[in-house]
């Protein structure tokens, strides 16, 4: 019988990141010292899992349909009015800010006969919501407040025809929908989220920049690829001298949240010889650069990785935050939480960014993968108006999406042009499963042993 390994077993590459952060010397918070991962079992996973019709229904049926799910920020429902659809699958919900300024969800179909009272994917502001087929009327409330030909329904209860409501609620600036009334709160969903985010708070930050891009490929094959960094000398060979990659840190706290660690300012183990402080500063990605401005200097007794935080931190003093006590870590590196089923969120200072994968419409062949960038609405300024999204194709590069940083813009470029491939092969499959590695790819395994406890249940 094989033994179970656990993480104290493993051989990992060093330095590993526990042991960076003893090397920066300063105080990194103690949510990023934990280093935990009970190593999910390692048996293979089918690929029918990604490209079945059969399993892509129950998803929708006993996993989607109960799971909460992030459907926009704050920023984007801040006024009375202000509406955003949320779809997913066949499943779509209008979430609106009332006139007495609550949040709401309501099912996007008319009470008459069914039409979706606003268009998928859409946004805006209105006083009213108005079915586009007979006129059927609601408030913001929900309440029925125009029934065109009233008298052709003497058997309709007006109190009966509120708007049917979705579960929604709010943490940390974002907007998060939950289609079951039944399951835990949000707050008991996002397990240590809080906790850890406890001093990284996204309020004061707008959405800069937000691209959302359609993919030839499962959701969950387009989240797999910005999981791990076992493909980055493959696929990222500009990156492998400036940041980590093998000895990326995985953690799981529990069935809906783990994370992943990537510093920063430091070579791969796979460079025979690591670059040295002054190249690696040189060529290193930093960040946003619209935020960051100009590469700065080596200087004597500093590190590429102390005198990026040093440049971080000058950067956000200027738009009024501050950030004295930020460690090294928490100021440069990729510290990227996962929350189940479909949402990563960054939570380091020089990168603050959101992303999102999801089905697109019934198809298991094909998703969507939105990308939100945030900066710091400056000290004392109006707040500006979060970005516009801009589409892309599946041929269109993140290159063209206005502000995009172009390092990043090459980064998204080359893991989605890889995905096609992958789809394609894996239903030219003869042996029909993937052999994942036991813990570069033990997140992937923990998300569909989550998914499994859903299909289950």
């Amino acid at each position: 019988m094989t033994k179970e390994l656990g993480i104290d077993d493993l051989r990992r590459p060093t330095p590993t990141y526990q042991d960076i952060l003893r090397r920066d010397g300063d105080a990194a918070p103690s949510v990023l010292q934990l280093d935990s991962n009970p190593i999910p079992p390692t048996q293979p996973v089918a690929f029918s899992r990604y490209t079945s019709q059969e399993f892509f229904d129950r998803e929708m049926d006993k996993m989607w349909a109960n799971v909460w799910q992030f459907a926009c920020r704050e920023e984007d429902v801040a006024n009375p009015g202000d509406y955003v659809v949320y779809d997913i699958g066949r499943h779509s919900v209008i979430i609106l800010r009332t006139e007495a300024g609550a949040l709401r969800a309501y099912h996007n179909s008319c009470l008459h006969r069914g039409t979706q009272l606003k268009p998928r994917n859409s946004l805006g502001t209105a006083t009213r919501i108005q079915c586009p087929y007979h006129g059927w009327t609601w408030n913001l409330e929900g309440a029925l407040v125009e029934l065109p030909c009233d008298w052709e329904f003497p058997h309709v209860d007006r109190n009966d025809m509120q708007l049917e409501q979705a579960r929604v609620d709010t943490w940390n600036s974002l907007v998060f929908v939950n289609l079951s009334a039944a399951g835990p709160t949000l707050l008991e969903y996002l397990e240590v989220l809080p906790e850890h985010f406890r001093n990284w708070d996204f309020s004061g930050w707008y959405t800069s920049v937000h691209a959302r891009k359609e993919l030839p490929c499962n959701w969950k094959a387009a989240q797999d690829a910005f999981i791990e960094a076992y493909h980055t000398l493959m696929v990222h060979p500009q990156a492998v001298g400036t940041s980590g990659d093998i000895n990326q840190q995985h953690d799981i706290f529990g069935d809906h949240v783990s994370r992943d660690i990537v510093a920063l300012g430091v070579s791969s183990p796979r460079l025979d010889k690591p670059l040295d402080d002054a190249e690696i500063l040189q060529q290193m990605l930093m960040g946003d650069a619209a935020v960051l401005g100009e590469r700065p200097e080596l200087v004597a007794g500093e590190t590429a990785r102390t005198v990026m935080a040093r440049n971080v931190r000058e950067t956000m003093t200027g738009f009024g935050l501050d950030v004295s006590q930020h460690s090294t870590a928490e100021t440069i590196d990729s510290i990227k939480y996962t929350l189940f089923p479909n949402l990563f969120i960054f939570a380091g200072l020089s990168l603050r960014v959101l992303y999102q994968y999801r089905p697109l419409g019934n198809d298991p062949d094909r998703c969507t993968f939105d990308i939100m960038f945030m900066r710091p609405v400056p000290a004392g300024e109006p707040r500006p108006e979060p970005a516009p999204i801009t589409h892309l194709g599946e041929d269109d590069s993140y290159m063209d999406v206005p502000g995009m940083d172009p390092g990043f813009g090459e980064l998204f470029d080359q893991d989605t042009n890889i995905l096609r491939l992958q789809r394609d092969g894996m239903h030219a499959s003869k042996r029909g499963v993937a052999t994942f590695s036991i813990y570069l790819e033990s997140r992937l395994r923990h998300i569909h042993n989550t998914l499994d406890k859903y299909l289950n249940a």
